[in-house]
């Protein structure tokens, strides 16, 4: 269970962070529903949120499996092949199917109804456990003084942002469905690994309650961008306001034999442009 929080927790954080320059930036709320009636509507949003808690949980549990963590999982042993030149086999190769095996237990187990809605959640649930197909070869050299005589190697995950990023990939190419069939039928289907949806969203401008719409007044804008976080498109064409706002920051740092770092304080000026 701890394993099973940690995952949901990484990922919100994750989520938050490839949102943080949108009109939607994943904001949460003291709630049950942790993020209000968002989830509510079969949208785009909605697609991405089940897919990234779902890889966080088994991003989570696995890693717990490999640090040792957990009692009732390990390693893996069972995905290995033949040793490579020059190397064998060692350390811990995590579990990446145990740890979609209870992301699956947790994150289905609501998505039983027989609608629309319960299949495009379990869909999207398992598109965020291509946690499994994001394995790498990790390697260690042993021998004196680094001369790798012996080098052992063990499958292991990457960085969850790696998979923040494939996941908001998969978000701004989501597939729009009528009733599980793709909508356009000049576009090829989606895949298990693609997200879908058959609701528009808001364009999350302003306040609403009904939506889970925060709106974007006062939020930090880009000046210089013409992307979702520019002034123009993320203020929704209301406009921003500009303030200078100063802060403390360490300058001048040098760097004293052995070993310490000393550093100055310096007060810089900076533009912060928020929306109106």
């Amino acid at each position: 269970m701890p394993s099973v929080a940690e995952g949901v927790k990484i990922g919100i954080q994750e989520c938050q962070h490839q949102f943080r320059g949108r009109r939607w930036n994943c904001t949460t709320i003291n709630d049950k529903a942790i993020f209000g009636p968002v989830l509510d509507k079969a949208t785009r949003e909605s697609a991405f949120v089940h897919a990234i808690a779902s890889a966080g949980v088994a991003f989570a549990v696995t890693r717990s499996c490999a640090e040792g963590s957990a009692t009732i999982c390990g390693c893996d042993t069972r995905h290995k092949g033949p040793p490579g030149e020059g190397w064998k086999w060692g350390g811990c190769s995590e579990d990446v199917e145990f740890g979609s095996m209870v992301s699956r237990e947790f994150a289905d187990a609501r998505e039983n109804r027989p609608d629309a809605r319960s299949a495009m959640n379990r869909h999207n649930n398992e598109a965020g456990r291509t946690v499994r197909h994001f394995l790498s070869l990790s390697c260690k050299c042993h021998g004196l003084s680094g001369s790798c005589e012996v080098k052992t190697c063990w499958w292991s995950q990457p960085d969850f942002r790696v998979i923040g990023d494939y996941m908001k990939d998969k978000y701004d190419s989501a597939s729009e469905m009528v009733t599980l069939r793709s909508k356009y039928n000049f576009f090829k289907p989606p895949t298990e690994r693609d997200l879908v949806y058959y609701e528009s969203s808001p364009n999350f401008c302003e306040p609403n309650p009904e939506t889970g719409s925060f709106g974007t007044r006062d939020r930090s804008c880009n000046l210089t961008s013409h992307g979702i976080d520019g002034c123009d498109l993320l203020c929704c064409g209301r406009g921003h306001n500009t303030q200078t706002e100063k802060r403390k920051e360490k300058c001048h740092c040098i760097f004293h034999w052995c070993c310490y770092v000393s550093c100055q304080e310096c007060v810089r000026v900076y533009d912060v442009h928020t929306c109106k």
